[in-house]
């Protein structure tokens, strides 16, 4: 989880599990070779309690002379503002701020104290809420720059070590609100199971959470490797012979013991299938949300019995449709949708354009709305090429391709580098004065149905190079 000459952010609550995790890489970090720091968030929930958390964690920090950085927000506020829960929110919040602390080069791992307890009781919430085996996989040890290293200790165990060093911790008030879904499986419900069920329940669902997860890496690289060998994509369309999409792999492949071949519509070819159909999903619109397993089961029987020219609308604007032998899955046209709508000024603004990522070099398109050109420019970040000039650079590895060029539509948000929320274009154009009769033409950027790049001003924060990013794209503009 680290490596010599890491600065690891300790994300510091007050609570015992995460002081647990502060004293214990405190005694870690010299022969590790790493430098420390705590972290701690203010939600500003519980009033005269947070504060007195706060309190206490600067104080720990001073006293084993550490580095404390804090941050605050009003969870509340932007749980309403949203229209979030309070604990979506609050995690949304918390996870920024650390995210900040990776972009600013404070530190290059955050450490979080999830403990054993913590994955059962997300095992179980996941498959109270209805959920597959991604759910299943549970919060991962190593998630990007988050690492948890208390993933296969149990709670009791970090609080008999505390005990053992004298050292006090918080205790969070909101732990005993049984109203939330979370604290009654954490006091009620986990309990009852070890007492009258079973005693290893903990151990048996983070078990099944480590299972999940091997299992998700094995169905993402087989997937990966049929979406290589059967899709090909062309100007932001994906399609596959229907053949290949419904024997993704030789048959041989699935072969048994006995040396016979499992029939065509064997579990694991559909398996595989159902999986290759959202990663089709995915190519287009970027993300699987809002497909269903419903609507895969639409896409694969207009596969396998519909006829040619037959289609099916997905969410999110997409559409499949078998043609002969090949089925495609794409965006709709804005021109039929337009056709539709009775917005004709808007309409006559509206154009999108695909926009390829080149491996090297520079791709270009030219808007005849605008009567301009982009140019996309791909540098290569690691060796020095990158200068001032280019600080609004995007992360090559974090782009979805195919890139999609737009003009601005109402309700269009995104978090600007710098900034901690979400932000509507519409008061960045007020904020910058730009007249109301260019705004419908203005030109914005989506990748995987995130906003990543607009004219003139700072790039998502998401998506912007940082010191570990490999190849930066540049987004240039100039006259046709």
């Amino acid at each position: 989880m680290v490596a010599p000459g890491d600065r690891v952010a300790i994300a510091v609550s007050g609570g015992a599990d995460s002081v647990a995790l502060f004293r214990m890489m405190l005694a870690f970090r010299d022969a590790a070779g790493i430098a420390i720091l705590v972290a701690h968030f203010n939600h500003t929930l519980r009033g005269v309690e947070s504060e007195a958390d706060a309190q206490f964690v600067a104080d720990l920090a001073r006293e084993h002379h550490v580095e404390f950085i804090s941050d605050r927000a009003d969870v509340a506020g932007v749980a309403r503002q949203q229209r979030l829960n309070l604990e979506d929110a609050a995690r949304r919040l918390r996870y920024a701020f650390f995210q900040g602390l990776v972009e600013q080069g404070i530190a290059n791992r955050i450490a979080v104290a999830h403990t054993a307890d913590d994955q059962a009781e997300t095992v179980l919430a996941h498959l109270f809420r209805g959920t597959g085996t991604s759910g299943l996989a549970g919060a991962y040890p190593i998630a990007g720059p988050v690492i948890r290293p208390l993933l296969h200790i149990r709670r009791q165990a970090l609080r008999l070590y505390l005990t053992a060093l004298g050292q006090p911790w918080r205790e969070d008030s909101t732990n005993l609100d049984l109203t939330r879904q979370r604290a009654r499986i954490r006091a009620e419900l986990l309990p009852m199971i070890e007492t009258h069920f079973s005693p290893g329940i903990v151990n048996h669902l983070c078990e099944l959470a480590r299972f999940a997860r091997e299992e998700k890496d094995f169905w993402h690289a087989l997937v990966e490797d049929c979406f290589r060998t059967h899709v090909r994509e062309q100007s932001g369309k994906f399609a596959v012979q229907i053949s290949n999409l419904m024997s993704p792999l030789p048959l041989g492949t699935f072969a048994s013991t006995s040396s016979h071949s499992l029939p065509p519509a064997s579990p694991s070819q559909q398996a595989l299938t159902e999986r290759l159909v959202r990663r089709l999903y995915q190519g287009v619109r970027g993300d699987c949300r809002d497909l269903t397993a419903v609507h895969v089961q639409q896409v694969i029987h207009l596969a396998s019995d519909a006829m040619s020219g037959s289609r099916v609308e997905l969410p999110g604007g997409i559409v499949a449709e078998r043609n002969f032998t090949e089925l495609s899955i794409s965006r709709k046209s804005l021109r039929s949708s337009a056709a539709v709508g009775a917005e004709t000024n808007r309409a006559a603004h509206a154009y999108q354009y695909l926009v390829g990522i080149p491996d090297s070099g520079v791709a270009a398109i030219s808007i005849p709305e605008l009567k301009t050109r982009f140019s996309v420019k791909v540098i290569d970040w690691s060796s020095g090429e990158r200068d001032t000039k280019q600080v609004d650079a995007l992360d090559a590895d974090l782009l979805r391709s195919p890139l999609l060029l737009r003009n601005w539509r109402p309700g269009d948000a995104y978090r600007p580098r710098g900034r901690r929320q979400l932000l509507k274009l519409k008061r960045l154009f007020l904020k910058q004065r730009v007249p109301r009769s260019e705004r419908l033409r203005w030109p914005v950027m989506e990748s995987g149905n995130c906003i990543v790049w607009t004219r003139g001003m700072p790039p998502a924060s998401d998506f912007c190079a940082r010191k570990s990013t490999r190849a930066g794209v540049v987004i240039e503009e100039s006259a046709i």
